[in-house]
């Protein structure tokens, strides 16, 4: 097997990929905003480029009231940490009704360890619930990951997801529970801290798994999180101002749309990759505000096969992609 970090670790979109996702797109706007699209339309053919499932949407006002493009947006493709979000707005949602706290002191040990954790991995102590999201978000610690879904529970969070009618998509029980999983453990065996350590070693526990499979994934349609972003802006998911905020607050931070989106315009959202056995997924979902008011709405997603030297390359053209269709996007309705 080969060197377990680079090919089993990347569930979320990371600063490489960052900095370096079919059928044609179906486009449309209403006459009484009468916007040049050409120049959008001319950055989305950036995603044609791309190898393997591409699928996008991007909706300018709600429902894409102003504007509207697609490319296979029903299509469940792997979506990574992406489904981070759908963890921070469950506990925003539990804080809401009184349920979870916010100061909440969250412990951070082995018992909840998860590879992939650029922030949690070598602490062990407590620390408030707002860092252990903020970790989540904004770094996308596995550990922080964990540590959050132990306190609303997996199957509250499904619940959630059903209840916004985003009917294509899964999370995992757990990243640990998708790791021992995808690395040949029987489902539902948890192999704790030992186990994380031996796979990042290289050692399997039996056949190797890809990501989409379905018992523990991450997938979802470029159509459901446009939806999901949307519900969210609209008061329908979170319903207080205050976690509203807090929803807006911890989803602007991650460095990725510094890179990505257009300068001087709030933008936030969760990406989210894999590097599995040659199955590779980059995504990118997230919400714009042209002017701070117009809503601009997206989800960008790439899964194919291919050796990793592969995705640097892939990662690129990704990323110049989305940042020359959310410019383009401003230009037209800004």
């Amino acid at each position: 097997m080969a060197n377990g970090i680079d090919r089993r670790a990347l569930f979320g979109l990371t600063a490489a990929a960052g900095a370096a996702l079919a059928a044609p797109a179906i486009l449309s706007s209403e006459a009484e905003a009468a916007p040049d699209t050409g120049d959008i339309k001319k950055a989305l053919r950036g995603f044609d480029k791309l190898p393997g499932d591409v699928a996008y949407r991007i909706n300018v006002g709600r429902g894409g009231r102003r504007f509207t493009a697609g490319q296979r947006a029903g299509d469940r493709l792997f979506v990574g940490s992406s489904v981070k979000t759908f963890i921070l707005a469950r506990y925003l949602r539990d804080v809401e009704n009184g349920r979870l706290s916010l100061t909440e002191q969250l412990k951070v040990n082995n018992a909840v360890r998860s590879l992939s954790s650029p922030v949690f991995l070598d602490l062990t102590g407590t620390t408030p619930a707002t860092s252990v999201l903020e970790a989540m978000i904004t770094h996308s610690d596995n550990t922080a990951t964990d540590i959050a879904l132990r306190q609303v529970g997996a199957g509250r969070v499904r619940t959630f997801i059903e209840n916004a009618g985003l009917s294509s998509v899964r999370i995992a029980t757990s990243t640990r529970l998708l790791f021992c999983y995808l690395a040949g453990a029987p489902f539902g065996v948890d192999e704790g801290w030992a186990g994380m350590k031996r796979i990042a070693r290289g050692e399997d526990f039996g056949p190797l798994r890809s990501p989409m499979n379905r018992r523990e994934t991450m997938q979802g349609s470029a159509e459901d999180f446009v939806s999901y972003y949307e519900q969210i802006r609209g008061g329908d998911l979170i319903r207080t101002e205050a976690m509203q905020r807090e929803f807006r607050r911890i989803s602007s931070m991650p460095a990725i749309f510094w890179s990505v989106g257009p300068e001087n315009t709030p933008i936030f959202g969760k990406g989210g990759s894999i590097e599995w056995d040659n199955f590779n997924a980059l995504c990118l979902p997230g919400q714009m505000l042209i002017g701070g008011t117009l809503p601009v709405t997206f989800s960008f997603v790439v899964n194919w096969k291919g050796k990793p030297s592969t995705i640097p390359g892939v990662g690129d053209q990704f990323a110049s992609a989305i940042r020359d269709t959310l410019a383009a996007t401003a230009k037209a309705f800004g």
